[in-house]
Formats: C-alpha cells, structure tokens, sequence
C-alpha cells in the first residue's frame, strides 16, 4: 500500500479536525510525508493552518468549494490542545461571558497567560491573535 493511501486512511479515520505533520512521522521520511501532505492541500483535502499543522475539508454546499471543517477558535483550540499549549479565552470574551459587557468580541483572540507564541494561524481570511497577560503574582 503506497503511503498516500496509508495517510488518507489515517486522516478519513480520525475524529479530530486538526491532523498535525507529526502524526505521521512514522510513516515516510519528512521529505515523503511532505510531499504528500503537499499533494492533498493542492487536491482540496486538507487546508494548512500553521507551520505543521492541518485541517480536514468539506465541500461547501453554496461554492462548491473545499473549506476547512471548523471554524478559527474551533481548528485553533484543538491544535492547541494537541500542542499541549494552554490558552484561555480573551478578557473581551471573558467579559462578555460573565455578562460585564454587552459588546460581542469581533474576530479571534486568545490569552496566552504569561507564555509568548509566536505561532500563527490562519483560517482562510482570518487570523488568530494573542492576548498576553503580563501581570505579575
């Protein structure tokens, strides 16, 4: 079985929507695995998101169109947790849920604590900002 047909299997198979380069380290040398990885986004099966990391598509019903399965603060959330990096939502989010504010927060922003990411993501147009919350215990 040629490793493209392993790693569609793999991705078909997973629940998650994220599927990250080093789920399939196993696999194939970085230079196979790269190749194929490369191969799916230019067939419309995966969209990248960050350095290594992936999500799955489905075709939207209006376009026709591949879009990514999951929404920004969805796809952003998984990887992070698959990351083992510990985010929380924004103060603005916070805020809102709590219901200190009114206004809807606008666009995707997390907290990262005192941790720096320099990670970025992206999601079609959209891009995940950081929050860093510098203050001192």
């Amino acid at each position: 079985m040629k490793l493209e047909d392993r790693m569609n299997r793999s991705i078909k198979q997973r629940t998650s929507v994220v599927v990250l380069r080093s789920d399939f380290a196993k696999m194939g040398s970085d230079s196979q695995v790269g190749r194929v990885l490369a191969r799916f986004v230019a067939e419309g099966t995966l969209v990248r998101v960050s350095k290594g990391a992936f999500a799955k598509t489905r075709i939207n019903k209006f376009t026709g169109k591949p879009t990514p399965a999951g929404t920004l603060e969805m796809i952003a959330a998984e990887l992070f947790r698959k990351l083992k990096i510990s985010v929380e939502p924004s103060s603005l989010v916070s805020e809102y849920n709590s219901g200190r504010s009114t206004q809807i927060p606008m666009g995707a922003t997390v907290s990262t604590g005192r941790r720096r990411i320099s990670r970025k993501v992206t999601v079609g147009n959209s891009t995940l900002t950081y929050e860093k919350n510098s203050r001192r215990a």
